[in-house]
């Protein structure tokens, strides 16, 4: 990884080929974070645009859309634009275009419902700073591609959000990912992404289970000694009825066999979906939970974050329901 790669890449051939920044922000003082997504796929003609406002009274403000992408030269496209202004240091995100506003995210989970929720103007100006250094790693095995060039930062977060005329200044921490490559949301059989931070320390543990197989793990923790790489993830979940992520357990473990614990208490989830219809004709499903997350390290201190959970779905069921 050099800092040259903080910016878009030459477009590879294959047909699913797929560029994406994605940036997370909390301010737990004010009790309002979020995300906000790119993804270029040139050689399909399109992209992927997702703004999502977790708000401190419990709604979501939620924002998807397709922009037409011929080129992979910027990222930008439906009113959201990120810009690299010190390569691995410093970068900016702007959104000016209109979102839903949902008293109840689960309406997400059958996205026809959006119809019938208030569309709002909303505005963000938000600077990511560099907190450590990225950690790089790709979780591609056998198979199809999901994320073969990969890197993720701990940063600081500073600026606006405006949602329906009211403002909010974010003063806090996020994650910052970005990836290049082939994609396909049905290559992985499933995952789970989690991460939170602090100003001073912070980890990312990810677990991509296989349908038959080892799963694939690795993570960082970030503490005063610098950014210790981890291998080996350990996750436990407990779900509601629905299967909606509720409490997590993670535990990293480094080469040299030190280990750190947090636990996770999950906030307000959003639902969402990736559908595929493939040329025999058939419907694969895909469910990606994003849900807020309230860490607790093993020393106490409280972090703040995502919890991330892809499953495919296989007789109405998420595949990965014992992780």
């Amino acid at each position: 990884m050099k800092p040259e790669d903080d910016y878009t890449h030459p477009v590879g051939d294959e047909r699913n080929f797929n560029e994406s920044m994605y940036f997370q922000f909390h301010d737990p003082t004010r009790r309002i974070g979020g995300f906000v997504r790119l993804a270029n796929r040139p050689n399909e003609g399109r992209g992927e645009r997702t703004v999502c406002v977790y708000l401190p009274d419990g709604r979501v403000a939620f924002g998807f859309a397709r922009p037409e992408v011929t080129s992979n030269a910027k990222m930008a496209g439906s009113g959201l634009e990120f810009h690299v202004e010190e390569p691995l240091t410093r970068l900016r995100a702007t959104f000016d275009g209109t979102i839903n506003l949902l008293d109840d995210p689960e309406i997400l989970s059958d996205p026809r419902q959006l119809a019938d929720t208030p569309l709002v103007t909303c505005t963000a100006a938000l600077v990511f700073e560099r907190l450590a250094d990225p950690y790089e790693h790709s979780f591609d095995g056998d198979g199809p591609a999901f994320a073969p060039n990969h890197y993720e930062q701990p940063m600081a977060v500073t600026g606006e959000i405006v949602v329906d005329g009211t403002a909010y200044e974010i003063d806090g921490v996020g994650l910052r990912d970005h990836s290049w490559g082939p994609r396909s949301w049905q290559a992985p059989w499933f995952y789970r992404w989690l991460h939170g931070s602090t100003r001073t320390a912070g980890f990312m543990g990810a677990y991509f289970g296989s349908e038959n197989g080892a799963p694939l793990t690795g993570g960082f923790v970030w503490d005063h000694d610098g950014v210790h790489h981890c291998s080996t993830i350990k996750v436990r979940t407990e779900r509601d009825e629905k299967a909606v992520t509720r409490h997590i357990a993670i535990e990293l473990i480094a080469d040299d066999r030190r280990s750190w614990r947090f636990t996770g208490k999950a906030g307000v989830t959003v639902p969402l979906r990736h559908r595929k219809v493939e040329a025999s004709g058939a419907e694969l499903t895909t469910r990606i939970l994003e849900s807020q997350v309230c860490w607790t390290g093993e020393d106490g201190t409280e972090l703040y974050g995502m919890g991330e959970y892809l499953d495919q779905i296989v007789a109405g069921e998420p595949v990965g329901l014992d992780v």
